[in-house]
Parts: structure tokens; C-alpha cells; sequence
């Protein structure tokens, strides 16, 4: 009896996604599982989506699939080629078989498919606030992770059931054949290799031992992370295969664009306007901080670009704790007046008569600038 297309046993097109033909296999799962269902062919049904799922939520068995039907996933008419580990045990077999011929030259580097594997590795990026960056945050997120299945405590089988022994390669794991004069051992492509079978699978998690669930971490933010800082949450990552150790959850931080403050190493800075008046007398401002606001004295005559410097305002480095926070750098601007009212132009007419004519050229600014015009032209009249 020929085999049913899989997109069809499930239910989906081809242009079907990883989540969708999910889905499908969930919903016909929970249909036909034995445990549920005691219709007659319930159990056949059931064994044909979970082979359909096997095959397509496998990108590598899917290609094939979609390339070469099912002559590309079955195994009946010799070697197919499947997945890049297929080579290695094809590779790994005839080395064994030439290893028993010329003592033993080589080795198999065949990898057991029963051993505990570490699960992977995943990379979240977190977007942070300038203060979060600075004094350190504790935030929760939540991310979809692979993690054991509950329902078969990550062994695959349904409940009440075990792995069965290979028909295939009865229990060994290895296939041999016979090519002219050499004899040829290759791994079971049924079983993978360890000479077991799963008959009746998880209908949660459709044999695989694995399912991706929602969970919530509280990420501890250490003060001083910088833009790229990544940080290592160990164990947090995708379940293991096989009773092997979860992998690890790397965080990457992102720093916002803040509207007052640039970060420059550990060094803060700002820029803040003050008023004319203020800048020629010299006044008492408050300047805002990552802290709160702070006083900060200007002293008069102060010029425009003028820097201060705030001790202690600044960031804490990740990497040298001991030597304690950076500084705010705070560089003020003096702002033109506008929309002057007539009393106010009055009132500079009359401050302006009062100033010597000489003024400009003893100012800071003005003095510099004096001295390089008059340079320049004595230069001309010398040539």
C-alpha cells in the first residue's frame, strides 16, 4: 500500500511553516493517540501523522522530502543521504570495516545517538534606559525556550509505553551489506543508530522529548553595562537531549539614546544653557544629574564652552569596580536674548554706551581675536 503524501496527512500545504505543521500534528495527535481513541485504525492514523511530522518539521529530512518524495527519507532501496551526519556514518562504518581487515587502522568516530547532549545556546537582546545602564536594574522578560516535556519527562514515548526494539537492524543499530566482495556496515536509519525505536510517541511533544514553552527570567542588569555588554545567564538556555545539561542564555544589552546625557566611557556629559546676566555675574544654577538635580556655582565672566567638571556623577565600571564612579561633565552656553521688549533694548543701549570702546579687545574671546587681526595685517603691509 503506497504511503499517503505527508502534507496531506497533516493537513497543510508545503509553504506551511515550522508553527503550523505544529499545530496540525497536535491536533491530529490528540485525535488518534491510542490512549484516547479506540477506533480501530485510530492507531495506524496516529503512526502516520507522527511519521509525517518526523519528516517535515526536520529541515534537512524536509528537503529531501520535497525534492525526492518519500524515496528520499526511506532507507529500503540503500543509502540516503538525508543529513551531513549521514556521511559521518557511512565514513564511520567503512572505516570500522577496513579497521577489522588491517588491524585496526583508524577508528569509528561514530557518535552514540543515546548520549546526553548539551541543548543550545540562545541570545536575547535587551534594550536598556541610560539609568538602567548606569545604577543596574533588575528586569523579568519573557522568551519562547525548548524545554523538557512534561508529559513524557523528555523521554518521548507516551505514558505507559517504552522504546521498542529495531526491526530494521534487529536491536544492533548497524545494517550490513554486501558489494561485490566487501562487506559493508552501515548505521540503522530507522533507529538512528541505537537500535531502539519509539512506537507510540508523546503526542505532546511528538517523540521528540523537547517542546517550546514560554518562560520568565528576572535578568540582573549589573550597574555600568555599556552598548554590546553581554551577559551570561548559565543553564538558561534549551533544555539537553537525552539527560544532558541545558545550555546557556547569553543577554545583549542595548543602551537608548538618552536626551540630556552621552555616555563617554565612564565620563558623563551634558550641555546647559544660561542667561546672559548669569554668565557676566555669575550665578548659582541647578543642572540635572542621573542622581537628581545638583548645584553648580558659575563663576562670573564665564564664557560660552566653558566645561565644569562634577566629581562622582558619572559611571561605575564593570570591569575596574575599585576605581570608583566617573564625572559629569557639564559645558554651559550662554543664549542670546530674543524677542527683546523696548524697555529691555533700552536697557542694553545703555548698558552698551557704558562700556569702554576698548572693551572688545581685552575680552577673553576678543583679545585673542584682536591680536590675530592685527598680526595678519602687519604681515600685509610688510610684504
Amino acid at each position: 500500500m503506497s504511503k499517503r503524501d505527508y502534507y496531506e496527512v497533516l493537513g497543510v500545504d508545503k509553504s506551511a511553516g515550522n508553527d503550523e505543521i505544529k499545530k496540525a500534528y497536535r491536533r491530529l495527535a490528540m485525535k488518534f493517540h491510542p490512549d484516547r481513541n479506540s477506533a480501530e485504525d485510530a492507531q495506524d492514523k496516529f503512526r502516520e501523522a507522527s511519521e509525517a511530522y518526523e519528516v517535515l518539521s526536520n529541515s534537512d529530512k524536509r528537503d529531501a522530502y520535497d525534492r525526492f518524495g518519500h524515496a528520499g527519507v526511506d532507507n529500503s532501496g540503500g543509502f540516503t543521504f538525508t543529513q551531513r551526519g549521514d556521511f559521518e556514518d557511512i565514513f564511520g562504518d567503512l572505516n570500522s570495516v577496513f579497521s577489522s581487515f588491517f588491524g585496526g587502522m583508524g577508528g569509528s568516530r561514530r557518535r552514540n545517538p543515546n548520549a546526553p547532549r548539551q541543548g543550545g545556546d540562545l541570545q536575547y537582546r535587551m534594550e536598556l534606559d541610560l539609568s538602567q545602564a548606569v545604577g543596574g536594574d533588575s528586569v523579568s522578560i519573557t522568551l519562547p525556550i525548548l524545554q523538557a516535556c512534561d508529559e513524557c519527562d523528555g523521554s518521548g514515548v507516551a505514558k505507559g509505553t517504552s522504546r521498542s526494539r529495531c526491526n530494521e537492524c534487529d536491536g544492533t543499530g548497524q545494517i550490513t551489506m554486501n558489494r561485490s566482495f566487501v562487506m559493508l556496515s552501515q548505521t540503522c536509519h530507522h533507529c538512528g543508530g541505537t537500535g531502539e525505536v519509539i512506537r507510540n510517541p508523546c503526542y505532546e511533544c511528538g517523540g521528540v522529548g523537547r517542546v517550546e514553552k514560554d518562560r520568565t527570567l528576572a535578568v540582573k542588569v549589573p550597574p555600568g553595562v555599556d552598548e554590546g555588554t553581554q551577559l551570561r545567564m548559565r543553564g538558561k538556555g534549551e533544555a539537553g537531549v537525552n539527560g544532558g545539561p541545558p545550555g546557556d542564555l547569553f543577554v545583549v544589552f542595548n543602551i537608548k539614546e538618552h536626551p540630556i546625557f552621552v555616555r563617554d566611557g565612564i565620563n558623563l556629559h551634558c550641555e546647559v544653557p544660561i542667561s546672559f546676566t548669569q554668565a557676566a555675574l555669575g550665578a548659582e544654577i541647578n543642572i540635572p544629574t542621573l542622581d537628581g538635580e545638583e548645584k553648580l556655582k558659575i563663576s562670573a565672566g564665564t564664557q560660552t564652552g566653558t566645561d565644569f567638571r562634577i566629581r562622582g556623577r558619572g559611571v561605575t565600571s564593570i570591569h575596574h569596580r575599585h576605581q570608583g564612579k566617573g564625572d559629569l561633565m557639564v559645558r554651559v552656553t550662554v543664549e542670546t536674548p530674543v524677542k527683546l521688549s523696548d524697555q529691555q533694548k533700552e536697557l542694553l543701549e545703555s548698558f552698551q554706551e557704558t562700556l569702554n570702546e576698548d572693551h572688545n579687545r581685552h575680552a577673553p574671546k576678543g583679545s585673542s581675536w584682536f591680536s590675530s587681526f592685527s598680526e595678519f595685517f602687519d604681515n600685509i603691509a610688510k610684504k
